[in-house]
Formats: C-alpha cells, sequence, structure tokens
C-alpha cells in the first residue's frame, strides 16, 4: 500500500512516515505544503492521504475539496488541532472518511490509518480470508490450510495488495505503483521475482494454485479454491 502525507512540520511528518513503514510495510510520500500535496495526489495513485488542515500554500480544506471534486475517491484522514464539534462536521460533509486531533496517540493514528485503507478496498475485517488462504493483516501474518507461511516483507505488500483485489487482474505498473514510494528505482523484473517467491511458498504443494498470471495483463489471486 502507498501512503501521501501532507503535513508542514517536518519532524512529525517523518515521524508518522516510519510508523506507516516499520509497523505497517507501507510505502510512504510526504509533502511539505498544500501545494505538493495536491499535486501528488492528482498524479499518483494513493491507497491513503493523511492531510493536515494549516498548511503553506493551500491548506488542507482547500486540497480535500479539489481532490473531491475531481473525482478522486481516496479515502482521506484529517490530522486538525481544531476539535470542535463545527469542525469536524464541515470536513466529514466536504469528504474526509475520518480525523485525528492533535496531539493523538500513535497507535491510534495506525488503526485508523490501516481500518481506512481496509475500508476502501471493501475490505473491512482485519483478516482475510481466500479459501484455504488466510492474510492477517494487522499482525502481517499468512497461514494457508492452518499452516504458518514465513513471506518476506515484500512478498507479503505483494500478497496483500493482491487479495485486497481477489479475482481482479492487477497488472505489474499498479503493483510498482502502489508498493514503492516517489523514489523508487525502476527495476523491471522486479515484480516477477516477488511473485515466484510467493508461488514457491504458497503454489508448491498439491492442490489449486492461488497465483495465476495473464500474459500481457497481470497477475491474479484466486478469490475461491476450487
Amino acid at each position: 500500500m502507498r501512503v501521501l502525507i501532507v503535513e508542514d512540520e517536518q519532524r512529525l511528518a517523518e515521524n508518522l512516515a516510519r510508523g506507516l513503514r516499520e509497523n505497517a510495510g507501507y510505502a510512504v510520500d510526504i509533502a511539505l505544503d498544500g501545494g505538493q500535496g495536491l499535486f501528488l495526489a492528482e498524479t499518483s495513485d494513493y491507497d491513503l492521504i493523511i492531510l493536515d488542515l494549516m498548511l503553506p500554500k493551500l491548506d488542507g480544506a482547500d486540497v480535500l475539496r479539489r481532490l473531491r471534486a475531481a473525482g478522486r475517491t481516496v479515502p482521506v484522514l484529517i490530522l486538525t488541532a481544531r476539535d470542535e464539534t463545527e469542525s469536524v462536521i464541515a470536513l466529514l460533509n466536504a469528504g474526509a472518511d475520518d480525523y485525528v486531533a492533535k496531539p493523538f496517540d500513535l497507535g491510534e493514528f495506525l488503526a485508523r490509518a490501516k481500518a481506512l485503507i481496509r475500508r476502501g478496498k471493501g475490505r473491512p475485517a482485519p483478516v482475510l480470508r481466500l479459501g484455504g488462504l488466510e492474510i492477517n493483516t494487522a499482525q502481517r501474518s499468512v497461514r494457508r490450510h492452518g499452516a504458518a507461511v514465513a513471506l518476506t516483507p515484500m512478498e507479503y505488500r505483494v500478497l496483500e495488495y493482491l487479495a485486497h483485489r481477489a479475482s481482479e487482474v492487477v497488472s505489474k505498473e499498479e503493483l510498482l505503483e502502489h508498493l514503492y514510494d516517489y523514489n523508487w528505482e525502476k527495476f523491471s523484473n522486479v515484480i516477477e521475482v516477488y511473485i515466484s517467491g510467493l508461488r514457491r511458498k504458497l503454489d508448491g504443494g498439491p492442490g489449486p494454485k492461488l497465483i495465476q498470471t495473464l500474459r500481457g495483463h497481470g497477475y491474479m489471486l484466486r478469490g475461491e479454491e476450487s
């Protein structure tokens, strides 16, 4: 998953980014003003935007309104020091999905961020079950037919994204867009390497294969085992 943080307090932005990377395995981009944040949000595909209200150049409320007016449905979590009821109602009516008031607990922030991403994918429960495959997104653990499967961090991230899009074709370009931040280096075969590792660990035994390749189109995780 890929997250955009739009926050002008650099230390706070970096601390939040570190928490998302270390505790959730997300790729994270940071924008330090509203103008840059809007540009990134309009030109890249994010799974969540974390948006401060008091920003230079363009305030968070304007960024939010412009994104919604353009038809962007990405979940938006607002960071605000304004905890008055009227402000919260206005933000939610403008298209925000949730908010946290500063100062906030990092654990609560991470839980809200993860929940918004799950809901944005149409899978609100923290455990994804696809036939005999079970993915615990809170613990970042995987089991198949009850047996634990040890994955590398990047293999897990690929699998979780495919699971959120189960039974749909996901292109290599889409996977790259959601697994790496703005500064990633484009290695052409990196996705193939992770898919190969997942197949070896998940599909190495007897039974139906979970990961399918559609030549020229991408990959699909079977929604059901049959």
